[in-house]
C-alpha cells in the first residue's frame, strides 16, 4: 500500500504551539502537576509524550514521570495483524494507583487504541483519572471516547490518512494529510 501526501496541515511551528497549549490546558484543568503522570502511547505518542512533559517542565519547572505503553496484545484486532506482529516495550514510570494519568497518542480516529490503552493502564493500577490528550482528532468514533485536550480538530473522509511525523522515527516533526492505494 502507498501512501499519498495531500497537504501538510501541521508543520513543526504548529505542533510546537499545539503542545504548548496543551500543556497549559493540562495544568489548568488540573490545577498544576500534583499526581499527574504522563503515559506516551507507542509509538508516535511517546515523543509526543516527552514534548508535553517537556511543555509543562518549562511552565511549573517540574519534571513530570513519564512512560511509554504498547497496546499490541490488547488490540481487538491482533488476528489481523498476522503472525508476527511488532511489539514495543511497556515502560511504566510508578504505581498509577490515585495518579493522574495524561495519555497521549498522535491521532484519534475510531477509539479502538484509547481502548486497548485503558486495559494496558488498568492492568498497571487503578488511576483516580485518566485523560486523553491527542495531537489530531479526526473524528470517526467507533467507541463512545473523546478527548480532554486536543492540538487540532481535523475532519477527514474515511478514505483519508492523517500521518504525524516525529523527529525520533521520521527526521521531522509535522503532520500530513493524504490516501492510501492499494
Amino acid at each position: 500500500m502507498n501512501f499519498t501526501e495531500k497537504a501538510v496541515i501541521m508543520n513543526r511551528d504548529d505542533v510546537s504551539r499545539a503542545i504548548k497549549r496543551m500543556a497549559h490546558e493540562i495544568l489548568e484543568a488540573n490545577s498544576g502537576t500534583r499526581d499527574l503522570v504522563i503515559l506516551g502511547v507507542q509509538r508516535r505518542g511517546v515523543p509526543l509524550a516527552s514534548l508535553l512533559q517537556e511543555a509543562i517542565k518549562a511552565v511549573e519547572g517540574e519534571d513530570l514521570p513519564m512512560g511509554a505503553i504498547d497496546i499490541t496484545f490488547y488490540r481487538d484486532d491482533l488476528s489481523k495483524l498476522g503472525p508476527s506482529p511488532k511489539v514495543a516495550t511497556t515502560e511504566m514510570p510508578l504505581d498509577v494507583t490515585d495518579k493522574v494519568v495524561i495519555l497521549v497518542d498522535d491521532v484519534l480516529f475510531t477509539g479502538r487504541t484509547v481502548r486497548a490503552a485503558l486495559d494496558v493502564i488498568m492492568d498497571w493500577g487503578r488511576p483516580r483519572a485518566i485523560q486523553l490528550a491527542v495531537l489530531v482528532d479526526r473524528g470517526h468514533r467507533e467507541l463512545p471516547i473523546r478527548p480532554d485536550f486536543v492540538g487540532k480538530n481535523v475532519p477527514t473522509s474515511h478514505k483519508e490518512v492523517i500521518k504525524v511525523k516525529v523527529e525520533d522515527f521520521d527526521g521531522k516533526q509535522e503532520v500530513v494529510v493524504g490516501e492510501v492505494q492499494g
